[in-house]
């Protein structure tokens, strides 16, 4: 299912060179959401592009812990005050764990954050091709969501993601609509080191 995109962000700040995909340059992470349903096949689509990102010894050390309806107020309450504030809107809430050691030999895994990463790349891509948008925080009560999940010490609480159907800044209270629009990035000159 493809959903309906309510927003028109202005990427004019934004100059990705002519070759690199629009996908990519036009990614962003909105606040403002609508609450809208997400169909569970949507749902397992999204985190099954999770699953093919790239990871250190194909470990794929990640797991993506998602909100139901029946406990989407106890993801919520797991977000530091601000994020709370506009993620209430969002229609599903998870949190991103890693294994840090490997399956494989069990020893530490320094790439499991990093692999990640990729993960959560593949998710918001995914999420933009189907119409949603998707935000990370760290703004997350990281020690009491690991004891939410139960988690045991080989697994570590790395952030939490808003997933939904952006909705107009308006919708947002005035101190944080002023912040609603895509951010510019750094010059390639400043991350390509030759």
């Amino acid at each position: 299912m493809s959903y309906p995109d309510k927003i028109s962000p202005d990427f004019s700040q934004r100059n990705a060179l002519s070759g690199v995909d629009s996908w990519l340059s036009e990614r962003w992470s909105p606040r403002s959401f609508v609450k809208t349903a997400i169909a569970d096949n949507d749902v397992e689509t999204l985190f099954d592009a999770a699953r093919w990102a790239p990871s250190c010894f194909n470990d794929q050390p990640w797991q993506f812990h998602v909100s139901t309806d029946t406990n989407f107020d106890e993801y919520l309450d797991l977000l530091m005050e601000g994020n709370q504030a506009w993620a209430k809107n969002a229609s599903l809430l998870c949190f991103v764990v890693v294994r840090k050691q490997f399956d494989q030999n069990g020893k530490p895994n320094p790439y499991a954050e990093f692999d990640a990463g990729a993960a959560w790349m593949a998710l918001s891509l995914q999420a933009r091709k189907m119409g949603l948008y998707t935000h990370g925080m760290g703004g997350i009560k990281h020690d009491e969501v690991a004891s939410y999940l139960k988690l045991d010490d080989n697994h570590k609480v790395i952030c939490g993601i808003a997933i939904g159907v952006a909705d107009e800044p308006s919708a947002l209270p005035d101190d944080i609509a002023k912040r609603e629009k895509p951010s510019p990035r750094k010059p390639l000159a400043d991350v390509l080191i030759r």
